[in-house]
């Protein structure tokens, strides 16, 4: 009876370390980072020289602290993806590489040591850094379940620390602006995170509206990830549209950078006039070519009447 008992004794512990244990869902071996991301995190001199030195999570979120100044996965004007369209435009995350960031070598750093659930909440509380808070909210995103999204994310939803994930700043916005693009939206900057299936989105849809509801009568919504302008951000409309692609130009500049669009515009429409330009040229070019051809070959044809006609001529005279 005593050893049933010492039994039932060691059984909660034992419970209570494989709770701790943090399943990795999707592809293992990628940790479902994008494989363009992924091979230049792996060749980086940055991952493979002086992360390799890093073996204990106290110093991958020290290196964070210091290192970690946004968010995107290439550092600013590394990766041109100028005249690239389709799936070799920027939002794609393929065709044309670039400088992988920091943020997302000491991500995959962090994928590397296979968190713990206590080690994972302990980035997301940590309170040092905003970057250390967000790259744990990323790092869950690309390694947990879809459908256990909302209940990791939702103690954060109204979280008002604020951070710049954008590449030489420009764009604050806060942790719980950020938290919210990541259950509803699949683009971040020139990458995408896993897919979510449409039932577990509508899902996190209706969480969401629910937790709004609640929390309207507390306090004012989270900032627009984007503007930054609480007015301007609907918490309790269905925000499908929010996970199309073809926002992605305007989601690059902000709703209200509109002079920085327009712009962008106009250069697209000047690379579309020099493209119809040099396409005219080539066109140009080509049939001068072909008329100097045929011009030549005329001219080689007379040549060739000219010298049978005096052969002819000399023929008959000496007859």
């Amino acid at each position: 009876m005593s050893e049933a008992e010492d039994f039932n004794q060691q059984k909660p512990t034992k419970t209570s370390k494989q709770h701790n244990v943090l399943p990795i869902w999707g592809n293992e071996q990628t940790m479902n980072l994008n494989p363009l991301i992924l091979a230049n995190i792996q060749g980086s001199s940055y991952f493979k020289v002086h992360l390799f030195k890093l073996k204990t999570y106290h110093e991958v979120v020290d290196e964070i602290y210091y290192q970690v100044k946004h968010l995107e996965p290439w550092e600013r004007g590394s990766r041109k993806t100028a005249g690239q369209t389709g799936m070799c435009g920027g939002v794609r995350g393929v065709g044309a590489g670039g400088i992988v960031s920091t943020a997302f070598c000491l991500l995959y750093k962090l994928y590397t040591l296979r968190l713990t659930r206590k080690q994972v909440n302990g980035l997301l509380q940590h309170s040092d850094s905003p970057y250390i808070r967000a790259l744990g909210f990323m790092y869950i995103r690309y390694t947990q379940p879809p459908a256990d999204l909302f209940d990791w994310y939702v103690d954060y939803l109204d979280d008002d620390e604020e951070v710049d994930p954008r590449a030489g700043g420009g764009g604050p916005t806060t942790i719980g602006a950020l938290v919210r693009q990541m259950l509803i939206k699949l683009d971040w900057f020139s990458t995408l995170f896993p897919r979510i299936p449409v039932p577990i989105q509508k899902q996190i849809e209706q969480k969401l509206a629910e937790h709004n509801r609640q929390m309207a009568p507390v306090k004012q919504p989270a900032a627009n990830y984007r503007t930054g302008n609480a007015s301007n951000y609907n918490q309790n409309r269905p925000d499908v549209d929010r996970r199309e692609h073809d926002d992605r130009d305007k989601r690059d500049y902000g709703d209200g950078d509109k002079d920085r669009y327009a712009k962008d515009r106009a250069r697209r429409d000047d690379r579309d006039r020099d493209r119809n330009r040099d396409r005219d040229r080539r066109d140009r070019d080509r049939d001068r070519e072909r008329y100097r051809d045929r011009s030549r070959d005329r001219h080689r044809e007379r040549s060739r009447e000219r010298v049978r006609h005096r052969s002819r001529s000399r023929d008959r005279r000496f007859r």
